[in-house]
This record gives C-alpha cells, sequence and structure tokens, in this order.
C-alpha cells in the first residue's frame, strides 16, 4: 500500500496527444513557471482557501470548511465560473489522492492504453508522488509493461533529475525561448536550468522529445537560428516538436498576441532543416 498524494487538477483515462501512442494523462496541480501563453492557468497554484470562488458558483458546489474550498463532483456543471473568479489562478476542483487512487484508475484504463504521462501545471513539483507512482507502476505484475513519461518544463534541478531517471522511460521538455531574458519575459524565469535539463536527459538517453512554442513576433527561435540548431543538434536524434500558439485559455497580454499559423511553423521548420534537424514533428491542426 502507498498513501503517498499529491494535488491533481485531472485525470484523462485516455489521450493520443500527450505522448507516443494511447496513453493515461495525469496533470498535477502547481507550477514554478509562469507563462505568458499558458493554456491551462488555473493548474498553477494551488488553492489558498481564500473561499472567493464560492459565492459565484451558480450550482452551489462549493462550500468553505475551516478554511479549505469543498468541491461537490455531483453538484459542478463544470461550467468554470470558479476559474474564472479565483484571484490567485488555482482550481477548487483539484483532488488530493494518494498513489493506490491512482494506481487504480490506471488498472481500469490498462487493456486500452501503451503508457502513462504525468503532466500539469509541472509534474516534478510532486517529486516524492511521481517517484512513488512510477515506482509503483514498474513493480506491477500487469502495469509494468506501461511507459512512463513525465511532460516537464524541465526546471527540476540534476539532483531530482537524478531519483527520476531509474523510473522513467522518459521526458518531453519545453524550450519556450533561445535567449534568457526573452525566456524570463515570457515564463519568469530563465532558461539556464532547462537548457541543462536537456542536455542531461539526451545523455542519459531519456530526453524523447523537445518542444518549440512558436509564438509569432514573440519567439526568438529564427532570431538564434544558428545557436539554437547547434544545441539541438549536439543532442542527438530527439525529435523537435514545434508548437503552434493559439489563444484558448490564455489571459493577459497574451490573448492580443497572433496566433501562430502553418506557414510561421513551416518557416521555423525550413530553417530548422536547412540546419541539419532531420526529426521535426509539425502540429497535426492549427486553431
Amino acid at each position: 500500500m502507498n498513501s503517498r498524494c499529491a494535488s491533481i487538477n485531472k485525470i484523462l483515462p485516455f489521450s493520443c496527444v500527450d505522448g507516443p501512442g494511447s496513453r493515461l494523462a495525469l496533470f498535477l496541480q502547481g507550477c514554478n513557471l509562469r507563462c505568458k501563453t499558458c493554456h491551462n492557468p488555473y493548474t498553477i497554484s494551488l488553492c489558498n482557501g481564500c473561499g472567493e470562488c464560492v459565492a459565484g458558483c451558480p450550482e452551489q458546489a462549493l462550500r468553505l470548511v475551516d478554511g479549505h474550498v469543498l468541491w461537490d463532483e455531483t453538484r459542478c456543471a463544470q461550467c468554470d465560473t470558479c476559474l474564472q473568479n479565483c484571484p490567485s489562478q488555482a482550481s477548487p476542483m483539484a483532488r488530493t489522492l494518494s498513489v493506490d487512487a491512482v494506481i487504480g484508475e490506471i488498472e481500469r484504463a490498462a487493456p486500452f492504453i501503451e503508457g502513462i504521462t504525468v503532466s500539469g501545471g509541472e509534474a516534478t513539483t510532486q517529486l516524492p508522488f511521481l517517484l512513488a507512482l512510477f515506482a509503483a507502476i514498474k513493480s506491477h505484475p500487469a502495469l509494468r509493461h506501461l511507459t512512463c513519461l513525465v511532460d516537464s518544463n524541465g526546471e527540476l534541478s540534476e539532483a531530482g533529475w537524478e531519483k527520476l531517471l531509474p523510473v522513467m522511460d522518459g521526458a518531453m521538455l519545453d524550450l519556450k525561448a533561445w535567449d534568457a531574458e526573452r525566456h524570463q519575459f515570457l515564463t519568469g524565469r530563465s532558461n539556464t536550468r532547462i537548457l541543462h535539463s536537456i542536455r542531461l536527459l539526451a545523455a542519459r538517453k531519456k530526453l524523447a522529445e523537445v518542444r518549440l512554442l512558436l509564438i509569432p513576433s514573440q519567439s526568438d527561435y529564427l532570431e538564434h537560428i544558428d545557436a539554437l540548431s547547434a544545441f539541438l543538434r549536439a543532442l542527438g536524434p530527439v525529435p523537435v516538436r514545434i508548437n503552434a500558439f493559439h489563444h484558448h485559455g490564455t489571459y493577459g497580454e497574451a490573448r492580443e498576441w497572433r496566433s501562430a499559423n502553418k506557414e510561421d511553423v513551416e518557416a521555423l521548420a525550413h530553417a530548422l532543416q536547412a540546419h541539419g534537424i532531420s526529426e521535426i514533428v509539425l502540429p497535426a491542426l492549427y486553431l
């Protein structure tokens, strides 16, 4: 039995966009970046029990009890009014679940999936839970065939990755900008640790994918194409996925930024190919 718990925003029993093949996707609550382009801003913070969301719930699915917001799933209409009213960008609908409870969810989905992906928020902000979950899967007779992937922003320390490497099959990391100051502007932090994480995982053959988020007029990939391409080539045969920015779910100034179209993405893809990057994954659709 493993009672290690985590704050979990959502569990998707089946996903075909969170890694290769069919996967169960587990979204943890909480993130250590503040990306202007975040499509799930309500996963950034943990609920602090302020109760600002309670009175505005049209279904009366929320209650404030002893400083904690309690969510009644049976009354909830999934209207997201609470998310819009939260001053700290948190979700009162996040659940605290144990490793054993999540294993139960995975067991029900196991006949239909090839693996699980833990995302967020940022999965590695709840590292002890992540370690315990992956270890439980690897030791489970009916689940050990499933691959365990992490969708991460790369902010985990090297010591943290060293703990995670033995129990995970791979990680997909985002590189939101090449220049450290541009990355700071877009995410609230420099990319120094992220670049180190990418190099470390590639060297240990655990880097499943590098993701570039293309934001017209904001991304600096083309501006630094020589340095960026040299960095990517040095990683070895790692797929590079170009994601096209769109406005869905964003807030603040990013709502005024132009969405990336097919021509924007192809221009970056052609530049990378011209600089020796061959394995490039393009968006399946553009919003």
